[in-house]
């Protein structure tokens, strides 16, 4: 009863600070500016310009696996403590701050990475990648503060679309570089670029948006890591209290694999199954970044007026269907459409994830909820592309050793790393048709708290 009481005072507190528009676009603003860094280093450019040009062939692919997966694993350690130190200190825009900044500084050194460096390629674009991965944590867990139950998909989905947005502008502004001038040096400059247009963005969520949680007092002899630590372990023995918050937890470790499988392997898969040049990649990606758009939004509202389970369990469908198609797929014409589907797919897969998060939170404990969920997609991260790397590889290595020239090796070894995906896909489709839909105003609190 304590805690019901508790957690009723601080929804009351919360609701006594209306969120205004300018807020919102904000917190809209840092989605367009951190997209426009997936778009263009995760997606379009640097994975394919780092397995290509700095390291090549399928050991680039294995490499930018284990890259990936080094950050992922970083970031899933740190997830909690920090998600629980955010919410006890009421810090969650000065974690943001700090993990923005490093993000965008080690985007922006991606420009000094030359054919060859393969240490250094790896190691800025691992720091790159746990600034803009430890960043999500808080910006996250943002959201339940800007928006109601009722109305958190909507928001969460117009966020990534906008979001998406960001990405497309920033990979018009880089394609029309490299196509008017062309070269290695312009695609490095892309970087730097994209460093820029992620730093502007995010500027405004630091100025208009007032984080809405109150520092809690330290106590005698406490200090902040101690208090981490204590949360973090009440959290664990409170968690076993959301049994479908945890069943969805291990439905998006394994379905978020078979997403950023998708997502960090695309450009490497259209450059050695269809020989797809720099500025058709881009196009490849603006192409997927536009139908995002179109998937956020509807799926946001889907979310909101049919249920977040529902269109979770729509856009799984649609994504495993793409990714089953790809397989089988000869023409780039048609891996263009295939691309098309799949950026529908997954942004409705990623925005109705974290609105399921919202809505399972208690509000007080968002961060640490939210730091859960990074946990899952970061040690999902870690593991899905590590693996598909190495099976690309392996079975390139076997094939080749059978008497398969190079190319055709690696490019077989990619359709087998693909069906993997489908795998982790299937698997997390299924476990999802398990979990109850939670329901607003209650799902905050666990069975206890309600009585």
């Amino acid at each position: 009863m304590a805690i019901a009481l508790e957690q009723a005072k601080t929804r009351a507190a919360r609701r006594r600070i209306p969120t205004t528009r300018r807020e919102r676009w904000a917190w809209y603003l840092y989605d367009f500016g951190n997209s426009a860094y997936a778009a263009v280093v995760l997606l379009a450019v640097y994975s394919a310009y780092f397995q290509g040009q700095v390291v090549g062939g399928s050991e680039g692919t294995r490499l930018w696996g284990v890259s990936v997966g080094i950050a992922m694993l970083v970031v899933a350690v740190l997830s909690p403590v920090l998600g629980t130190l955010a919410d006890f200190s009421a810090s969650k825009k000065k974690f943001l701050l700090f993990f923005t900044t490093l993000s965008v500084i080690f985007t922006a050194a991606l420009f000094l990475v030359m054919p060859g460096d393969i240490f250094t390629g790896m190691l800025f674009f691992i720091l790159a990648e746990i600034g803009y991965r430890a960043a999500q944590v808080f910006y996250n867990a943002l959201l339940p503060e800007i928006a109601t139950p009722q109305e958190i998909g909507k928001v969460s989905g117009n966020g990534w679309a906008f979001g998406s947005l960001g990405g497309i502008v920033c990979l018009l502004i880089v394609l029309a570089l490299i196509m008017s001038i062309g070269g290695t040096t312009v695609v490095r400059f892309s970087f730097l670029i994209t460093a820029v247009f992620y730093l502007a963005s995010s500027v405004p969520l630091f100025l208009w948006l007032r984080e809405r949680a109150e520092p809690q007092p330290l106590g005698k002899g406490d200090n902040y890591i101690q208090v981490a630590s204590r949360r973090l372990r009440e959290t664990f023995r409170a968690v076993r209290h959301y049994r479908e918050f945890i069943k969805f937890i291990i439905a998006f470790l394994i379905y978020n694999d078979g997403i950023m499988m998708a997502l960090n392997f695309a450009a490497i898969i259209g450059a050695v199954l269809f020989s797809m040049t720099q500025q058709q990649l881009i196009i490849f990606m603006i192409i997927i970044q536009v139908t995002s758009v179109a998937g956020a939004y509807l799926f946001g509202i889907l979310a909101d007026r049919w249920s977040s389970k529902r269109s979770l369990i729509l856009s799984l469908i649609l994504m495993i269907g793409a990714i089953v198609w790809m397989l089988f797929v000869q023409n780039v014409t048609v891996f263009f459409i295939i691309g098309a589907l799949a950026g529908f797919a997954l942004t409705g897969v990623q925005s109705v994830s974290r609105t399921l998060v919202g809505q399972f939170a208690p509000i007080e404990k968002s961060a640490e909820f939210y730091g859960f969920f990074e946990v899952g997609g970061r040690t999902s991260s870690f593991i899905g592309p590590t693996v598909y790397g190495f099976i690309a590889a392996e079975a390139a290595i076997l094939l080749s050793a059978r008497g398969m020239d190079a190319v055709s090796a690696e490019q077989m070894g990619i359709r087998v790393a693909i069906g993997s995906i489908v795998a982790f896909l299937v698997l997390g489709l299924v476990l999802v048709l398990k979990i109850r839909q939670p329901q607003p105003e209650v799902t905050a609190q666990p069975p206890e708290a309600i009585s």
